[in-house]
């Protein structure tokens, strides 16, 4: 049975379960909660760590070596108990291995260790992918967390996610669930783009270039996030219209493309490890009021 774990300070408090290694709550410590709480009449998930894919692959199978295996969509990690191997009053750090059972859909002895970790009014998340194995190692790697929609105490409020860049990626949109490549314009105008659920009606947003490596979401004149990332080049806003949640999705790794390869060393933004390597993938977000 999965188990969860607290960690806090003065400022935060996080809880972290063992299936998928996933934040269940960021909470601060006046109460209010920034988190998706689950509901299953829209989402039952909250903060799904995405491996070794993100997004679909072609009839939910992937290609390695021109070898096809079973693959659900974002992969399998979020379906899997994780092991505790580290934990503090401020962090916690759990472990998946490679298994029989995940080496019948994906034929690599990895391992990925996931950290939570609390300083001040911030949290960073840290994915590391380690390829335990003789042979290169592709995956994807990606980040699902959805917060509050509107954000605590900011309902009637405009809410904005802003780049940090000030740029204005492309768009590309979802066409069956696999990547559409033609670029779209970008509905960021120098940065800046107020959300409105309308926007989701097609599904996901997705820039896979450009987004930069921070930005803020937050109402106007209200409650405030601050992002920041780390080798994840990529980046999705999600939400079901009319669901109270926004889904701030940094990704090393993109859906399938339609019509394209399923080989999995394929895939947009695709890592290729090493044997013996170590990939990092973290992002952190602070609470400004």
């Amino acid at each position: 049975m999965p188990s969860s774990i607290r960690i806090g300070n003065q400022h935060l408090t996080v809880d972290v379960s063992s299936l998928g290694a996933e934040m269940q709550a960021l909470a601060t410590s006046d109460g209010r909660s920034w988190l998706w709480t689950g509901d299953a009449a829209f989402w039952t998930g909250r903060s799904p760590i995405l491996f070794p894919i993100v997004g679909k692959a072609p009839d939910d199978k992937i290609a390695i070596d021109g070898t096809i295996y079973p693959m659900a969509q974002h992969g399998f990690a979020r379906r899997s108990e994780f092991a505790l191997a580290a934990s503090t009053a401020t962090m916690c750090r759990y472990e998946l291995l490679a298994s029989p059972a995940t080496r019948a859909v994906y034929p690599f002895d990895f391992q990925l260790a996931v950290t939570h970790a609390i300083e001040g009014r911030a949290l960073t998340v840290t994915a590391e992918v380690t390829n335990r194995g003789q042979k290169a190692m592709p995956f994807g790697l990606g980040f699902h967390s959805a917060f509050a929609w509107p954000l605590p105490g900011a309902a009637g409020h405009a809410h904005v996610v802003a780049l940090d860049n000030k740029g204005e990626p492309p768009l590309v949109r979802l066409q069956a669930g696999l990547i559409n490549p033609a670029p779209l314009p970008s509905p960021f105008k120098a940065g800046r783009l107020v959300l409105d659920h309308a926007m989701f009606d097609e599904d996901a947003m997705i820039f896979p270039k450009g987004a930069g490596e921070g930005l803020t979401y937050g109402a106007e004149g209200g409650p405030t996030m601050q992002f920041r990332f780390e080798n994840l080049p990529n980046l999705a806003l999600w939400t079901k219209p009319g669901a109270p949640f926004l889904c701030i999705e940094p990704w090393h790794g993109t859906a399938a493309e339609a019509g394209r390869s399923n080989e999995l060393s394929k895939r947009p933004s695709t890592t290729i490890l090493a044997p013996g390597a170590v990939a990092r993938f973290a992002f952190t977000v602070e609470i400004l009021q």
